[in-house]
């Protein structure tokens, strides 16, 4: 579905993002904690985020007009204005009872991280509200879901009635979720992990599945991409990781963002990599995200 979309006469596209909003809680720690242990924090940053989030900013940043689907509790304005700031448009997020989801994250001196999520309000998201943001799509636009919200399923049937390519996150990884989902699914976006979850799931190659599309990342290792019986890989630019929360949701908001500007998936593949890469140099989530014109030096410097 990629090719016949990335090569027509550039129209008015957009990216729609069914996703979590959360409340992120930064904690800088010498090491990740063991089971029973208690450590403490060199320092705490609290902030926008969530796998949703994350994503929408990601793609707003890298350019293409990104309207969110979403939820927050009433303490959650402050959440809409950060991803208004930012340029993703927020007419379909909708206010629930329940609290503004958070994340705990614990983040190493290497960069690496442990998370725990809470749900809320990600998890109240009403299908009337999925069904009235959809209802504005057109067949050239891109839906980009993940697996931190309810309500999937429903948003990938309605953009697939609708001809609206759907673009799947499969994370956090769960077997029944993905199982409920892929049929409805043209781009699946995994990391290594859970590439191998899948494929123990399956009992099956990922690129067997019978997608369009497959999207595989490995963090320092590069990325892969399987489409249309075709692989193209994409090595990672050299950095050194600060933070590498949602480095992935930055690769797969800027890959979606750059096909719907009619890139072709080699270079989708090379904006997600370096936007990626400058992203894990800096503490934070959404924040990191770089924008396209960095992301644009970024490559010229490192060609």
């Amino acid at each position: 579905m990629i090719d016949s979309l990335v090569f027509k006469e550039r129209v008015q596209m957009t990216v729609f993002c069914l996703g979590s909003i959360n409340a992120d809680h930064v904690y800088q720690v010498q090491s990740i904690p063991n089971p029973g242990e208690t450590i403490a924090s060199n320092s705490l940053a609290t902030g926008l985020g969530g796998k949703g989030a994350n994503q929408s900013v990601a793609a707003a940043k890298a350019g293409s007009i990104t309207k969110h689907i979403g939820s927050v509790g009433m303490d959650g304005r402050w959440a809409i204005d950060e991803l208004t700031a930012y340029g993703v448009e927020t007419d379909f997020i909708s206010t629930s009872e329940q609290a503004t989801g958070h994340a705990i994250i614990n983040v190493d001196t290497k960069g690496e991280n442990a998370i725990v999520v809470h749900a809320g309000a990600n998890a109240d998201i009403k299908t009337d509200a999925i069904k009235a943001a959809l209802n504005r799509a057109k067949p050239c636009d891109y839906l980009l879901i993940q697996n931190e919200t309810n309500g999937q399923v429903e948003a990938a049937r309605i953009a697939k009635q609708l001809g609206v390519t759907v673009v799947y996150s499969a994370a956090p990884f769960d077997t029944d979720a993905v199982k409920n989902i892929i049929a409805e699914v043209d781009v699946l976006c995994v990391n290594e992990f859970e590439a191998a979850q899948l494929e123990e799931t399956f009992q099956k190659p990922l690129k067997s599945l019978g997608l369009d599309t497959v999207l595989i990342t490995k963090g320092s290792k590069g990325a892969e991409l399987f489409h249309q019986g075709k692989t193209l890989v994409q090595s990672s630019f050299p950095v050194t990781p600060l933070d590498t929360t949602g480095a992935g949701d930055t690769f797969a908001g800027f890959f979606v963002a750059a096909l719907e500007q009619g890139n072709d998936p080699a270079m989708a593949l090379k904006l997600a990599a370096a936007a990626a890469a400058i992203q894990v140099t800096r503490p934070g989530a959404a924040t990191a995200i770089p924008d396209r014109a960095e992301v644009d030096r970024f490559i010229a410097a490192n060609a």
